[in-house]
């Protein structure tokens, strides 16, 4: 008999069908040659800056491949304070940095360190698709707070202060989000930072899309709340850089210092060779951001205005990022069914909205940081199969 398995399993297990099947057929059978079109996750169809590669390759060459501090090295966690303090207008120095092998990481991190068995830790919903598993890490009950369609996505405050309760300890929170690209306003902020100072309540902002926001900058609740907030974020979105694995958390120093010792624990350090090409990309930031958000917020505007018209769906424009949600009830399929005879009969990948929650229950979600005659073809395609039910 197999021994039993620790109760993480059941927390980190996906609700429902796994989100990202389709996606990882859509792989497959673009391996194999077939005519298809991945839509289905946040990956932009550009290269890492040259500059980035060439330091990486540079670093290996010179033998940069030993263990490393834990927490990042000094230089480059200085790089990405001075980047956030730019950013946010935060104060904020490398003390107040750990460098982790992406933002999944970050947020698994800030799981951990900020919740237990017992607690409750809020988000909105729609969510990410992975935040149910990650943020139950540390034993905490999640508590799903409405962001709908009919406040377009942005979150509902009065249900805000209602769901907290002795028990709450976090809010988590995303801007712009994934899937609805929605960037949180000012006052919102404002309101979440009143009920997290009330109820003495960490947040954790995840904002590695803020790049691709107009100007590069999204309102941020660092500045207002320092020593009740997380700041996380990457480089695989701005910089095209998902594969490299590339994240950190930016809060309180006590934190990053209890952060440290989780990284030491799980990574003990990562490699030199990438880091140092981190540091080159921060010090990037500025031209490879505009460079990526002149993409997305091109493609972005060429998609929606392809998809306009297409009979039976609805189509949600994104503030930000590199989603765009398509609310599809008007053709009287499930949204997981939708996605599946979408990409058998047109071969177009999307992701079921119900991956990210209830309130997208009824939307495709669709990425369109892709090639852009891709993107017109997948629009095309789109419509000819909404023609045809």
């Amino acid at each position: 008999m197999t021994p039993p398995f620790s109760p993480l399993v059941s927390r980190i297990a996906h609700e429902g069908a796994d989100p990202w099947a389709l996606h990882w057929r859509s792989r497959a059978d673009v391996a194999a040659g077939k005519d298809v079109i991945p839509l289905s996750v946040g990956d932009p169809d550009l290269n890492t800056p040259q500059p980035v590669i060439d330091k990486a390759i540079e670093r290996l060459r010179a033998n940069d491949t030993h263990y490393t501090e834990s927490a990042g090295r000094d230089s480059l966690r200085a790089a990405i304070a001075a980047a956030h303090r730019e950013r946010t207008g935060q104060s904020v120095t490398h003390e107040n940095v750990i460098f982790v092998n992406g933002a999944q990481a970050g947020l698994c991190v800030a799981a951990m360190l900020i919740s237990a068995p017992g607690d409750e830790v809020i988000t909105f919903d729609p969510m990410y698709a992975t935040y149910p598993a990650t943020l139950q890490l540390g034993g905490a009950t999640l508590v799903k707070v409405p962001a709908p369609a009919s406040l377009h996505f942005h979150p509902d405050l009065d249900a805000l202060a209602r769901a907290i309760t002795p028990r709450t300890r976090a809010i988590f929170l995303a801007t712009p989000s994934n899937p609805s690209g929605v960037i949180l306003t000012n006052a919102e902020l404002e309101a979440i930072a009143v009920l997290a100072e009330r109820h003495s309540l960490w947040v954790v902002s995840d904002e590695v899309y803020a790049g691709l926001a107009p100007n590069g900058r999204v309102p941020s609740i660092g500045a207002r709340l320092p020593e009740q907030t997380l700041t996380v974020s990457s480089l695989s979105k701005t910089h095209a850089m998902t594969g490299w694995r590339c994240g950190w958390l930016v809060g309180p120093k006590a934190l990053i210092q209890h952060a440290e010792m989780v990284a030491l624990c799980m990574t003990y350090g990562l490699p030199g060779f990438i880091q140092e090409a981190a540091l080159v990309a921060v010090q990037l930031r500025v031209q490879a951001e505009a460079a990526t958000r002149t993409f997305c917020q091109a493609r972005r505007d060429t998609f929606y205005e392809a998809l306009r018209g297409v009979a039976k769906i609805k189509v949600v424009l994104p503030d930000a990022g590199m989603f765009m949600l398509l609310d599809v009830r008007a053709t009287g399929i499930a949204a997981g069914d939708f996605a599946i005879r979408l990409y058998e009969a047109e071969g177009v990948s999307t992701l079921d909205g119900a991956a990210f929650g209830e309130q997208t229950a009824h939307f495709v979600r669709v990425c369109y940081a892709a090639d852009e005659a891709q993107l017109l073809e997948a629009a095309q395609r789109i419509r000819r199969f909404c023609a045809s039910l």
